[in-house]
C-alpha cells in the first residue's frame, strides 16, 4: 500500500513518496505491482520523487513503475516541478483526465 492517500476537491489518489540522491529510484516489486494493478483498474496513483541534489520534484504515473525502476529519474515523467504549489497546480488536470466526468464533484 502506498504512503499517502489523498482526496483533493473530491479527486482521490495515492502517492508513493521517494527521495533520490541521484537518478536511481528505489521501488520494490510489490510497490510496482500494487500501482500497476490500481492504475489499470482506473485508479489514480503516482510515484512522487524528491530529487535531493537537483532540488526538484518529479511525478510519475502509477503505470510507470517498471520504467522508473529501470531508468530512474531519467524516465519520462508526468510532471516535473520545483515546489508544492506548482505540483498541485499541474496535478489537477492529470487527475481530472483520469476521473470520468460523471464521477467528478460538482464545482
Amino acid at each position: 500500500m502506498p504512503d499517502v492517500h489523498l482526496v483533493w476537491d473530491g479527486l482521490p489518489f495515492w502517492l508513493e513518496l521517494k527521495v533520490s540522491k541521484g537518478t536511481r529510484v528505489n521501488i520494490s516489486p510489490h510497490q510496482i505491482a500494487w500501482h500497476m494493478a490500481y492504475y489499470a483498474r482506473g485508479g489514480s496513483s503516482f510515484f512522487l520523487v524528491k530529487r535531493a541534489k537537483e532540488r526538484d520534484i518529479v511525478l510519475f504515473g502509477g503505470d510507470q513503475g517498471p520504467e522508473v525502476l529501470e531508468k530512474g529519474c531519467s524516465a519520462p515523467c508526468v510532471l516535473r516541478t520545483c515546489g508544492p504549489a506548482s505540483l498541485f497546480e499541474g496535478l489537477r488536470p492529470i487527475l481530472e483526465a483520469r476521473v470520468p466526468a460523471a464521477l467528478r464533484p460538482a464545482p
